[in-house]
């Protein structure tokens, strides 16, 4: 059955941060429910919606961001009580606006997730977990990496109270009192926690994850031990996970997965017989995905998703038909419910625009004043640079509340930008001068009108390491602009594992034994890895800033032959595979000649049969790895060149030698080639 659902959009509040919106419960089934949303200029808003329009309950003064909205109540009875957290401060409001609940913590940072269940209040900063209990401080544990998400299991169906806190390491962390219990590890950073089906499954102990670089999974958290019961690989190279949510928007009477990300995509997953979960639906919307929650609202009787995203929207999509049957009486009624619409909104859009002139007259006022002090005009921009483990590259994803103008992008190491499909801005190259003032890189991309978030990918060179800068520009008068800058690392391409399998070569680089084992204590440490390369950038890396700090380092090290063979055998056949892939490309345009000039393609043996038939799938891939074949050159060049490095022997002078090897490859003429240097 298909799932068919129409946009609707509510009102437009201010930018929302993760997790900020949720519907308030009603008092009878499929009945219309009130949506409550905090945003980050610190307003709570709630709001119904009558004839298509929002209208509000009640709206709080401005204060500090939101960073977290949840709903609590006495355990087993609706859960219509209104928590937020904003700075240290948790406070509390009636499903009327009455604020009943002030609660100081003493969280020296800000909070960034929250969780509530009953009269426990489970808390997160940065770094520092706290458990209040009718807000009496219980237990504190210090995470060893960023809290991104906290959830705790039913605690009405569990005899312990057992915290999750989903952590930036890979790690989801369960806790017990002030203890770690044990440790999950997740196949990405995982951003949101949410409880299967809302309360954690049949067991009660089932909990779903979502990660920033898009994988959606199950797992099972026993006393003992975790189960994984499934994950959703993102293989259409989707956003990261933001929102997740549990309701039957198919009304076959079993919940679906509503999941919301930061690219603006929304996707239901329902379950076949297995309890494996296949997706039934998906819609685009130009910003990312804040909060997601299945209820309604626009209409009894009608099911909807309703989102928050980024700059503020509140948008649902209704299973409510856009056209409906009716007779001629009818047809005047929604003629004359039409009208009035447009006319509402009219008288809207003129008392908006008469605002736009006052503010403008006030601020070309206040900006001629001799006393006036800069009036730059500022704006919130939502960025995040993450590792796509699967093809070696990041994603630098920038998010503005308004349209985006332009964006340059200055890096003073060497890297690659790569097109993304999704991007429709135009770039353009300057040229720069590496050598006198440190810029390898400056692209602009101008985007188009009411552009409000930019993908990039962008592919740096292990050991190359520096920063890379954003000048992100919005269409705002004046002009103004912000910097965001990211660093990349020595070993870029490298991300942590908590487990290692020693019979799997796992990598993110192309095919390349990315594994580094680490072993330290105070006053040393010990690095060990498959590729002499890895080794080589850190001792290099490691001499620079101790030389830097001043700090005495001795350095030794011992060298296995046998790894730089293994290490050639690994990247052979991703070699092989662009080799051959940049012949056929080579041979497109004289095969399609050919054709052209004979009428057919019978005179050709079936592997040029096959190139021809192939062709644009052939290019499309050549054209999305650009340099593919040459950054594998330079690996096999560092590794020979790194693998003398270590016995005190320079040998660039050979590498024009090992660069005609590789032109005509061969694996044993090149696995010699290493033993003879």
């Amino acid at each position: 059955m298909d799932l068919i659902l129409n946009r609707a959009d509510y009102l437009q509040v201010g930018v929302t941060s993760q997790k900020t919106m949720k519907l308030l419960p009603s008092s009878k089934h499929r009945a219309t429910q009130k949506v409550v949303i905090g945003d980050q200029d610190g307003v709570v808003m709630c709001f119904g919606v009558k004839k298509g329009g929002a209208v509000a309950v009640f709206k709080t003064l401005p204060g500090q961001k939101i960073a977290r909205l949840e709903l609590g109540g006495v355990l087993n009875t609706p859960q219509e009580k209104i928590f937020i957290a904003a700075g240290s401060e948790i406070r509390g409001f009636t499903k009327r606006g009455k604020q009943f609940l002030s609660f100081e913590t003493n969280l020296t940072e800000s909070i960034k997730a929250m969780h509530i269940s009953g009269s426990d209040l489970f808390l997160s900063a940065n770094y520092i977990y706290n458990h209040y209990c009718d807000c009496k401080d219980q237990h504190y544990y210090l995470s060893g990496d960023k809290i991104n998400d906290i959830i705790c299991l039913p605690v009405e169906r569990s005899p312990l109270i057992t915290p999750i806190l989903a952590c930036q390491d890979r790690v989801l962390r369960v806790l017990q009192g002030s203890n770690l219990r044990y440790e999950v590890e997740v196949p990405g950073p995982p951003t949101v926690l949410a409880l299967h089906n809302g309360n954690g499954g049949d067991s009660g102990e089932d909990l779903l994850f979502g990660t920033s670089d898009g994988r959606l999974g199950l797992i099972q958290i026993t006393t003992s031990n975790p189960i994984h019961k499934w994950e959703i690989r993102n293989e259409k190279q989707r956003g990261g996970i933001l929102c997740v949510d549990s309701f039957d928007i198919v009304g076959d009477g079993v919940k679906d997965l509503l999941v919301g990300r930061d690219d603006g995509t929304v996707e239901v997953y329902s379950f076949d017989n297995a309890s494996e979960p296949f997706l039934r639906f998906d819609q685009t919307l130009s910003e990312s995905v804040t909060s997601i929650q299945g209820g309604c609202i626009g209409k009894d009787g009608y099911d909807e998703i309703v989102v928050s995203t980024y700059s503020g929207w509140v948008t649902g999509l209704t299973t409510e038909p856009v056209h409906k049957e009716s007779g001629p009486g009818e047809e005047l009624k929604i003629n004359q419910e039409m009208q009035n619409k447009i006319s509402s909104l009219r008288s809207e859009l003129e008392h908006l625009q008469y605002k736009v002139l006052q503010e403008r007259e006030k601020y070309q006022q206040s900006s001629q004043s001799s006393k006036a002090k800069s009036a730059v005009p500022s704006f919130s921009v939502n960025d995040k640079f993450i590792l796509n483990k699967d093809d070696a590259s990041y994603s630098l994803i920038l998010e503005v509340q308004t349209a985006i103008d332009n964006v340059l992008i200055q890096s003073d190491v060497p890297i690659d930008l790569l097109d993304v499909d999704k991007n429709s801005a135009v770039v353009s190259f300057s040229s720069c001068d590496s050598e006198s003032n440190d810029n390898f890189l400056l692209a602009t991309y101008r985007c188009q009108a009411n552009t409000t978030r930019l993908e990039l990918k962008i592919r740096s060179i292990e050991g190359q390491y520096g920063t890379l800068q954003a000048y992100v520009t919005p269409r705002i008068q004046p002009k103004t602009c912000q910097v965001c800058q990211y660093q990349i690392k020595p070993l870029s391409l490298h991300q942590r594992t908590h487990s290692i399998d020693h019979d799997s070569k796992q990598s993110c680089v192309i095919g390349l034994p990315q594994l580094i084992y680490l072993f330290y204590r105070k006053g040393e440490g010990v690095f060990k890895s498959d590729n002499i390369s890895t080794i080589s950038i850190l001792k290099d890396v490691l001499s620079k800033e101790a030389t830097k700090k001043k700090i005495n380092l001795n350095i030794s090290y011992e060298i296995n032959e046998v790894s730089v063979k293994h290490t050639l055998k690994l990247i052979h056949p991703k070699l092989e595979y662009q080799l051959l892939l940049a012949k056929k490309v080579q041979l497109i345009d004289a095969l399609k000649e050919l054709q052209v000039h004979e009428g057919n393609t019978d005179f050709l043996i079936p592997e040029y049969r096959c190139i021809l038939e192939e062709a644009d799938h052939l290019q499309e891939e050549y054209k999305k790895q650009p340099a593919h074949l040459e950054r594998l050159y330079g690996m096999i060049t560092d590794l020979f060149i790194d693998k003398f490095k270590f016995k005190g022997t320079n040998v660039k002078t050979k590498v024009p030698l090992l660069l005609e090897i590789l032109d005509s490859y061969d694996q044993n003429a090149l696995i010699a080639f290493f033993d003879a240097a």
